[in-house]
């Protein structure tokens, strides 16, 4: 069943999607929709146990996909660009494979239609493990994870799913804190996240593939599965990034995208 995504809709245009990546929001393409809103009615969404999006105890693409539709559904959105992020790749692929109607084109930033071994094995420990009894600031939470992820930049990311605990709803007086994600099911189902989406015929459609070159998401090996499954696609590389190449280099990513969506 789908649920009803958070979303933040900015300017005017043809509507184009961004989704965020694991453990992410709407929030991490907030630069990405303030370089594009100039021409493009822009939809951020929360994917499911991310944001301020519902939780839910399952978590797969199939789902994640039919939860953008129903969104499209609901905001009368016959047709859309999608652009995603890693997990948001993955999703918007999933969209474009299995409702392959319903997509106008689609940019993917540094994943691809394939199953990654674990990555974020540490990641998910460190949270799982991470005591937020007697954590009064967001400096007191860095310290504690420090112990289990030792990047700041990652733990500051990982950092910005901590909410207060509303006085209405604590249920002890030592948690200041708490996960804003659904961090159990995100845990259960990581494997159904690290696998490849799901199609039986290939979507035709205009496809723009982002790599950061420092990046080792999309390898070469991987044109094979690209190209089977999204036979016009095109891949641009930015140099000077890695994964978060949409933060790295903003405006470089920002004008890729743009000349595609204009050639569109």
């Amino acid at each position: 069943m789908s649920v009803e995504l958070n979303n933040r809709i900015s300017g005017e245009g043809d509507p184009l999607i961004l989704l965020h990546g694991l453990f992410g929001s709407l929030e991490n393409l907030g630069g990405i929709a303030r370089r594009l809103e100039d021409g493009w009615q822009i939809h951020g969404l929360d994917q499911r146990n991310h944001g301020a999006s519902p939780h839910t105890d399952t978590m797969d693409y199939p789902a994640m996909a039919a939860d953008v539709v129903a969104y499209m559904d609901a905001r009368g959105l016959e047709k859309v660009t999608l652009l995603g992020h890693s997990m948001g790749g993955k999703t918007a692929m999933q969209v474009a494979l299995s409702y392959p109607d319903r997509v106008k084109a689609l940019i993917v930033a540094d994943i691809a239609p394939v199953t990654y071994k674990a990555r974020h094995d540490a990641v998910l420990d460190g949270m799982k493990n991470l005591d937020l009894k007697g954590v009064n600031t967001r400096q007191d939470a860095d310290k504690r994870l420090a112990e289990f992820v030792e990047i700041p930049g990652v733990r500051q990311f990982l950092l910005k799913n901590l909410e207060r605990v509303p006085a209405e709803q604590a249920t002890d007086a030592a948690q200041s804190f708490r996960w804003r994600l659904n961090l159990p099911v995100i845990d259960a189902c990581y494997q159904n996240l690290a696998a490849a989406p799901e199609g039986n015929s290939p979507y035709q459609g205009p496809v723009l593939f982002l790599k950061g070159a420092d990046s080792a998401y999309i390898q070469d090996k991987h044109q094979d599965a690209i190209l089977k499954l999204f036979p016009a696609a095109e891949l641009k590389i930015i140099e000077g990034t890695g994964h978060w190449l949409h933060a790295e280099k903003a405006d470089t990513f920002a004008k890729l995208c743009r000349s595609f969506l204009e050639s569109r």
